[in-house]
Order: C-alpha cells, then structure tokens, then sequence
C-alpha cells in the first residue's frame, strides 16, 4: 500500500521546483503525495521575481483539514517564506508523530533568498528527523564560513546533527571535482556514505526539493533513513542524468522526475544495442575465419595474415585510446582508456608478432577503413567510446567460444588461451558502463551519432575478420 506523503512547501509555477516537484517524486516513488502550500512565486528556469506568501492562519487550516482526514506517513517541509508559517507549523507538528524531512530553504539554487530570517527555523530543527540544507543554508544555520571540500562538510552537518540533536544528509553537490558525493550525519559521526559519478548538464533546478521528498517517501517505504537516502539518491541521479530529454524554459531546468518510471532501455541502450546487433554477430560466427580458426583447420598463411593486418590495428587503435583518455570528463575513465592503450602497446603487439613469420608491409583496405572510421569520430568523446566499444566486446563474445573450442592438440592451441580472461572481461564491461554513462549525459542528435558509430565498428569487425578469405591471396604456398 502507498505510503501518504505530505509536502508543506511553495509553489513554482514553471514545475521544477516546490510542491510541483515534490508531488512528481512522490509519486514516482511509489507514495501517495498531498501538499500544502505556504507560498506562491512568480518564478521560472532562470530565478525567482517575487514571493507572495500564503497567510499563516491560512497554512495552520489547511494543515488541520487534512491530517483530520487522512493518515500521514511522512512529512517533507520544504519553503516556509516567513516566521509566521514557520511557527504555524511548528505549532502543527505537536500534533503529529509522522517522521519529518526539513529542507531548509532559504536560498534558492539559483540564488535567490525565500525566508525572511535564518534564525526563524529555529523552531522546527529540533522537531525534524532529518535536515537536508545545502552547503550555503547549512553554513548559514551554524553562523559558520561555507566549507570548500567534502571533508570539511561532513564534519560540519556532524555539528548541526549534534546542535540539533538530528539527522544531518551532507550534500556534495555544490562541492567541486567530479564526484557527487552524499552521506547521512548524526550527532556522532558519519552513518552512511554514497558516492556518485557529477553528471554533465545545467538543467539541476528542484534537486534539493526532489531529494528530500524522495527521502521522506523512501523512508516510509523502507523504515531506515541510511537505505532510504541511498534509494533517493539513486533516484536523484536517474532524474537528473535524462533532465536533458526534457525542454523546458531557457535557463537552468528541471530534472525528469518520471525519468526511472520510463522503460529501462531509454536509459541504459546497451542491451539493445547487442541485441540489434544479433544477426551480425551471427554473421560473424558463421566466417570461415572463425569457424576454420575454431576447429584448428585455419590455414596458417590465413592466420598470419589476420593477424599482421590486426597488429597493424592495434597501434593506430592504441592511439585512438589514448585520444579517448585525453577526451574523458573524469578521472577514472582517463585511467581506463589510458590503460587499455598502454596494454596494447606493451602486451598485445609483442603477442601478435611472436607468432608471425612476416609482417603485412601495408595495411589492407579493409584495416584502413576501420582506422579511418574511428578516426572520424574522434571529436567527440561519446561518440569515439561508442566506435571503439565493439572492439571490446564482439572480440570479448567471439573468444569466449573460441577459447571454449580450445583444447591439448588444437593447433592453435597457444592462440585461443588467450581470447578468453577474466581481466579482459573485467575491462568490457567497464568500457560498456562508461558508454553507457556518456549515452546518459548526451543530447538526442549525439546519442544517435553515437548508435551511429557502434553499428558502424561493429560492421567493420565483420569484414576485419572475413578479410583473410576474401582478398583473393593463395594462402596455400605461405
């Protein structure tokens, strides 16, 4: 059964934030949402024009009519403008034994300042189980100077928590770098902590009102404000990385709170990426080159030849990674690529040529095509991880069978041991979720670029591999 949720908060007329966002998360949380509203602005994606706040008796009736009626299962408090309302719902409170999220909202993200006086909050701070200010409001709630790294913020929610004897979320999103991290604070210390990759995009508007009603309605769900706040964040992250799919006004928007509710491959295409690939990838099973490769009959003057056009690959794709690294928006994805290209030169190749008698002198016309083709996608890191992710993984699919084909006597018996490791594992499915981060953060024109570029490589793969039996040399005196 869903859960009832009670919102007290603004209004924002353009939907992104206040009561508007706060109903949408509800709901998409699996709660039942209700609101009262204790002010109404004239506001949209670029700021807040004016404050017109609902009368105080007003707030405390409506308050009244609908806790005489409907049971309350959590309670969200977001903008209360001025110290009237705040008093009119603290007064409400006594009267209640819910669990309270208070979002302190005194300062909008835009900047703009929507409560009379810091100090008026005084009175609810105490009644709430869990505070979730940002870095400005909890500087301001302790008199205290903004701190600057995620250390120092968690030790100052620790001070809140102990003032107030609450539950502080320690926000890290106005922190720099290219995490996001959040944590639960008590009065003793760190609870719990949730890392998160900063996701690329302005449209953030609402996101302090969506995670605290998300945490409000999680926590009626579950009964644990840690898992709770992990679920809202996780939340948080969907909504915010499809924000771009909406268009909303000219300035900062507002995330897609029904982001998570929409069919699951509209978020993460790699599954149906591999899928819509299936009839090459069965294209590329049924090659002579591999089905001869698997049964040890490959010619070796065809193997050789394989295998001098893919070393002469590998150091142009080697470069092609080192171009993915430099274009990379974080860290660990600099590492990845970066280190997929340093293998290449230091293991890969010296494997290649340890089996050949004879280089290829020039690449093939099907080796250039394949280059050149990664090449050109090489002006937009989405779309380059994207033209490189087939390499990973149809080589990663079709040495898993060729591996499981290998056994004591098999000529090729050296060569297939290697087409198959947990580490190279490892590796694609951690190119697969980088792609499917850049996918996230990318607009509509590059996500079908992107498609565009994988389906592409992948065809070229096909061709990589049929090469040997289709360029017209007799292989049979090599």
């Amino acid at each position: 059964m869903s859960p009832n949720i009670l919102s007290i908060a603004g209004s924002d007329p353009s939907g992104g934030a206040g009561i508007q966002a706060d109903l949408k998360t509800i709901g998409a949380n699996g709660g039942y949402g209700m609101c009262v509203i204790t002010a109404l602005t004239a506001q949209n994606t670029h700021g807040v024009d004016a404050v017109l706040p609902i009368d105080a008796q007003f707030v405390s009736k409506q308050l009244t009519s609908v806790s005489q009626d409907v049971h309350i299962d959590a309670v969200k408090i977001g903008m209360l403008a001025n110290s009237q309302t705040v008093a009119a719902v603290a007064t409400w409170l006594e009267t209640l034994s819910a669990p309270v999220v208070l979002d302190p909202v005194m300062i909008a993200t835009s900047g703009d300042r929507l409560l009379d006086s810091d100090s008026a909050l005084d009175a609810l701070l105490t009644r709430a189980d869990v505070l979730t200010p940002n870095t400005t409001e909890l500087a301001a709630l302790l008199g205290e100077e903004q701190v600057s790294n995620w250390e120092e913020l968690v030790a100052q929610s620790g001070r809140l928590a102990a003032k107030y004897s609450v539950l502080v979320v320690a926000k890290g999103g106005h922190l720099p770098g290219d995490r996001c991290p959040d944590a639960l604070v008590g009065p003793e210390g760190l609870i719990a902590s949730f890392d998160g990759q900063r996701l690329s995009t302005k449209n953030t508007h609402g996101t302090g009102c969506t995670l605290s009603s998300a945490l409000a309605t999680q926590y009626a769900l579950l009964g644990d404000w840690a898992t709770a706040l992990g679920a809202a964040k996780n939340y948080l992250h969907a909504a915010i990385a499809a924000a771009d799919e909406l268009t909303v006004g000219s300035g900062h928007g507002p995330v897609n709170h029904f982001a998570a509710l929409l069919p699951q491959p509209s978020h993460n295409p790699m599954a149906q990426w591999w899928e819509d690939l299936s009839e090459l990838r069965a294209g590329i099973d049924e090659l002579e080159f591999i089905t001869q490769l698997s049964a040890g009959t490959l010619e070796r003057g065809r193997f050789e030849y394989y295998l001098a056009q893919d070393a002469l690959y590998l150091q142009r794709y080697a470069q092609v990674l080192t171009q993915a690294s430099t274009l990379a928006p974080g860290i660990e994805a600099q590492r990845f690529w970066a280190k997929g290209a340093q293998g290449i030169l230091e293991d890969e190749l010296q494997l290649h040529r340890s089996q050949l008698r004879n280089l290829a002198p020039e690449p093939s016309a099907t080796t250039l095509n394949y280059v050149n083709h990664l090449s050109s996608c090489a002006g937009s890191y989405a779309e380059l991880i994207a033209a490189i992710l087939p390499c990973y993984w149809i080589y990663q699919d079709i040495g898993r069978r060729l591996s499981a084909a290998n056994h004591p006597g098999h000529h090729y018996e050296s060569w297939l041991s290697t087409y198959s490791s947990v580490e190279f594992d490892e590796a694609t499915a951690q190119a697969i979720n980088l792609v499917a981060e850049a996918w996230q953060l990318a607009d509509r024109d590059t996500r079908n670029r992107m498609w565009d570029a994988f389906r592409r490589s992948a065809e070229h793969e096909l061709s990589f591999f049929a090469q040997a039996h289709l360029q017209g040399v007799d292989f049979s005196t090599a």
